[in-house]
């Protein structure tokens, strides 16, 4: 793929933001179990209220000119930062765009990480701890959370790591 890159998401590009969490909650569908509302749209209430937030960051992942994905991050005003969300569009997926723009995204912001995935998304599972590997060595750990709201789900896989 050609060059990746992240910007800052703002408030003119709320509809590609709210467009690409769309694909991300289809996605995430397969293991938490949502359908859509009855218009046939997933819940966007997210990426509408982080987009001006000072707690929240939202970022554009771009390959060339064209959006390949999204990440939410929250946490900017206390010690540790939550990737919240992060999607890559399934065109761009196992080309290196993930690992590529989630580095950009952490290095935005140094400090302590967490991010939350499904053991049943194998995909996930192999990605997030490469990336904890990829920026922290051996410095990363690795726990269960039960789902907030959702105690018929399995517990969410953690993985926390810091990078400075």
């Amino acid at each position: 793929m050609s060059h990746v890159s992240v910007r800052p998401a703002t408030i003119a590009d709320r509809a590609v933001v709210e467009r690409l969490w769309l694909m991300f909650r289809h996605d995430l569908s397969e293991f938490d179990e949502v359908l859509p509302d009855a218009d046939g749209t997933f819940h966007a209430d997210r990426p509408r209220t982080v987009l001006g937030d000072a707690d929240w960051a939202a970022y554009l992942l771009t390959v060339g000119a064209r959006p390949a994905g999204l990440a939410l991050v929250r946490g900017l005003g206390g010690s540790t930062r939550v990737l919240n969300t992060f999607f890559v569009v399934r065109g761009a997926r196992r080309a290196g765009v993930g690992l590529r723009a989630v580095r950009q995204v952490v290095a935005r912001h140094p400090g302590r990480w967490e991010v939350a995935f499904q053991d049943a998304n194998a995909g996930a599972v192999r990605f997030w701890r490469r990336v904890a590997t990829e920026i922290a060595g051996d410095g990363w750990a690795e726990e269960r959370r039960p789902v907030p709201r959702r105690p018929d789900l399995p517990p969410d896989v953690w993985i926390s790591f810091d990078h400075r």
